[in-house]
């Protein structure tokens, strides 16, 4: 991949090269992109799968932006 180099202007300085985009357009093209359940055998796989993900809320360790670790 070929990056695009803009050159600006700076204040400290006369002109600095600046990276342009550095990513490549367009969309993903598997059909099954997103489509976990499918993927997953049992109704407590799927549990696993969601609670693993969002450990912010279900985890032990972790303290959600309602739950506070001592009480007011």
């Amino acid at each position: 991949m070929k990056y695009k180099v803009k050159t600006r202007k700076s204040p400290g300085r006369e002109t600095v090269e600046v990276l342009g985009e550095t990513f490549e357009q367009g969309k993903p093209e598997d059909k099954d992109m997103g489509r976990w359940r499918q993927k997953l055998g049992s109704r407590g796989d799927r549990l696993k799968y969601l609670e693993t993900g969002e450990r912010y809320w279900f985890g032990k360790e972790w303290y959600g932006s309602e739950k506070r670790k001592i009480p007011a």
